[in-house]
C-alpha cells in the first residue's frame, strides 16, 4: 500500500484523499498547511494520522511515497521539485505552474529523479471526455478544424482578499484557474498539441471594484489586493489547420450562472464534450447520437486522476497526462498573457 501526503489543506485537497481511498492503493497518512486550524480540522475529517507545519517536513518524511501538491501556484514548481529530488512520485494540481521556465524545471526533476509526475488535469477523467477522445482516436469525427472552449461564470471569483486574485501568489487570474481546464480538454480530445500562434486579450473587469464574488476560495491570507485577469479571450492557431478558440470569465454581465464546455467541430461529426452529445447529420436531417450506445470503453476506470496516477506508479496503467503534453499547455498559457500584453499575435 502506497503512503500518500498531501501538501495543503484547502478545499480541494479532499479530492486526494478520495482518490487515494477509490484506488485501493494508497492511503492518505499525511497532510501539510500553514494554517494551524485548517490543518486540524482537515486531519481530523479525514482521520489523518500525521500533520505538519511546513510542507518541507512532509516531504523529508521517509515514510511517504508520494505526494499531491495543492497550494497556491506560485509554490507548485518549487515544491514539486523538493519532493521528487526527495524520493517522492508527484502529482501536481493545475496550472502546472505560474511560466513555462518553472514547468521545464519540474520535467527535468522528475527525469532525473526517475520517479512518476503528472498534473491533475481532471477535466480529461470524465467519462463523457474519454467516450470522446476514443472517438476522435478512432476517426469518428473526421478531420477536427475548430475547437470552442469555455468557463465563462457570471458571478463567480475566488473569495476576494484571499490567493487566488494575487499576482504574486496566483501567477495569473481566470484563465490560469478555468483557462487551463477548457484549453487541456479542447488539445486532448482532439490528440492535437502542435499550436504555431496564439493571439489573446485578458481583462481585469470586476474584481479590482470589489464585484464578482462567487462562494468559494477560503484560502488564507486575507486583504490582498485583486491584480489578475477576471476575463480572457484566446485564439490558437495549430500547425494541423485546426483553430481553437477560448472565451474565459471568473464574472461577466451574462444570462447563464455558469457555462463550461469543448465543442468540437469535424467533418464527419462533432460533439460538446463535457456534455457527451455527438451531432451527426446526413442529408436534410440533423441528429444526435446517442454516445453510451457506441460501445466505448474507458481508458481509466474509474475514471480518476489519483486512480491513474498510482497505477502509473505501480506499473499498471500509463499517465494520462504526460510532460509532453503538460509543458505544450503551460507554453499556450505563457503566450497568452504575452500576446495581452503586447497586444500582437505570438508566434511559437
Amino acid at each position: 500500500m502506497l503512503k500518500f501526503g498531501i501538501i495543503g489543506a484547502g478545499a480541494i485537497a479532499a479530492s486526494g484523499v478520495e482518490g487515494a481511498a477509490l484506488s485501493g492503493a494508497a492511503e492518505t497518512v499525511a497532510v501539510a498547511d500553514a494554517d494551524p486550524r485548517r490543518l486540524a480540522a482537515f486531519a481530523r475529517e479525514h482521520s489523518i494520522g500525521r500533520t505538519f507545519a511546513k510542507a518541507e517536513d512532509l516531504i523529508g518524511d521517509q515514510g511517504i511515497d508520494a505526494v499531491y501538491v495543492a497550494v497556491p501556484n506560485a509554490f507548485h514548481a518549487p515544491y514539486a521539485i523538493a519532493a521528487l529530488e526527495a524520493g517522492k512520485h508527484v502529482i501536481l494540481e493545475k496550472p502546472f505552474a505560474v511560466s513555462y521556465a518553472e514547468a521545464r524545471k519540474v520535467v527535468e526533476a522528475a527525469r532525473r529523479s526517475g520517479k512518476v509526475f503528472t498534473v491533475g488535469m481532471n477535466q480529461r477523467f470524465t467519462e463523457n471526455a474519454q467516450r470522446i477522445r476514443a472517438l476522435a482516436e478512432r476517426g469518428y469525427f473526421g478531420r477536427i478544424y475548430r475547437l470552442r472552449a469555455y468557463w465563462r461564470r457570471r458571478w463567480g471569483i475566488p473569495r476576494l482578499g484571499t490567493w487566488f486574485g494575487s499576482r504574486a501568489l496566483a501567477g495569473g487570474g481566470c484563465f490560469l484557474d478555468l483557462g487551463v481546464h477548457v484549453l487541456d480538454l479542447a488539445l486532448w480530445t482532439a490528440g492535437d498539441f502542435d499550436a504555431e500562434s496564439v493571439s489573446g486579450s485578458v481583462y481585469t473587469t470586476f474584481g479590482n471594484r470589489g464585484l464578482g464574488q462567487g462562494d468559494w476560495g477560503a484560502s488564507m491570507p486575507e486583504g490582498l489586493p485583486f491584480d489578475v485577469d477576471d476575463g480572457a479571450l484566446a485564439f490558437i492557431r495549430l500547425r494541423s489547420g485546426a483553430a481553437v478558440q477560448v472565451e474565459i470569465s471568473w464574472a461577466a454581465h451574462q444570462k447563464e450562472a455558469d457555462r463550461h464546455d469543448v465543442e468540437l467541430f469535424g467533418t464527419e461529426a462533432g460533439a460538446r464534450v463535457c456534455r457527451g452529445e455527438v451531432y451527426r447529420f446526413d442529408g436534410d436531417l440533423g441528429a444526435n447520437v446517442a454516445i453510451r450506445g457506441l460501445g466505448l470503453p474507458l481508458r481509466s476506470a474509474p475514471a480518476n486522476r489519483f486512480v491513474n496516477f498510482f497505477r502509473a506508479i505501480l506499473g499498471e496503467e500509463e499517465l494520462c497526462v504526460t510532460h509532453a503534453q503538460a509543458l505544450k499547455v503551460q507554453r499556450l498559457i505563457d503566450a497568452v498573457y504575452e500576446s495581452a500584453a503586447a497586444r500582437r499575435e505570438v508566434r511559437l
